[in-house]
């Protein structure tokens, strides 16, 4: 009998490194862009250091304030896996610190995305691995579970599955599907060059913006 709500799903459909690079150094706006705009996670996920994120989703389920599962995903995660978490957004204790974020580093894990607290900020300040979470709170974890890994999950509004490809940067964090990376990644590509070629056109003020009243005329703006 399957113990719902206390289970361990070993396997990962993981995108290769390969697909997963080639979302480096694409701006989450630009990516979001070309995705209905609609697949950003919200504002309530915050950066915590300078460390972009990028990485192959290891999801975990976990009840108010208890990082047992947190543990076993460290232990399960391979290098270049995003340790995603939705702690049901408890604000009244972390769920990680200094001590099982340099375990991570040392396991090449990619980074923590959290739905819930994080501690120790002023020591993950100093350090080149990507934390998104909720918020800071000094109180501890229980560790009773249950919970879950690799499962879908629910952070900053969006559902994140094992072996999505999660891409942040400092405007935020956006969920994608493999199965759409590599037609996204050729979008997003031609979108970042298109907006470099524009700001080229600004510093050489040669920008053409007619667009804006062709928009403006077209849906019946009057022009007093």
């Amino acid at each position: 009998m399957s113990n719902i709500g206390f289970r361990i799903f070993s396997n990962i459909n993981r995108p290769s490194i390969a697909l997963v690079e080639k979302f480096r150094n694409i701006p989450v706006a630009n990516i979001c862009d070309n995705m209905g705009r609609i697949y950003c996670m919200d504002e309530s996920i915050k950066r915590f250091n300078n460390a972009d994120l990028l990485g192959v989703a290891l999801t975990v389920k976990a009840p108010l304030g208890d990082n047992l599962m947190f543990h076993k995903a460290i232990e399960m995660a391979k290098p270049g896996d995003v340790i995603a978490v939705d702690g049901e957004g408890c604000m009244d204790h972390s769920l990680c610190g200094e001590i099982m974020m340099r375990t991570a580093i040392k396991r090449g894990i990619a980074g923590f995305l959290i739905n819930g607290c994080i501690r120790d900020v002023e020591a993950l300040m100093d350090m080149d691995f990507s934390v998104y979470a909720k918020g800071v709170q000094p109180k501890g974890p229980y560790k009773n579970g249950p919970g879950e890994i690799n499962v879908p999950i629910c952070i900053g509004g969006q559902v994140v599955l094992p072996g999505d490809i999660l891409v942040g940067d400092k405007d935020g964090v956006v969920v994608i599907r493999p199965d759409d990376a590599q037609e996204l990644y050729e979008k997003a590509s031609a979108h970042n060059e298109m907006e470099i070629e524009k700001l080229r056109k600004i510093e050489e003020g040669t920008l053409n913006k007619q667009w804006v009243d062709d928009t403006l005329i077209k849906k019946g703006c009057e022009f007093i």
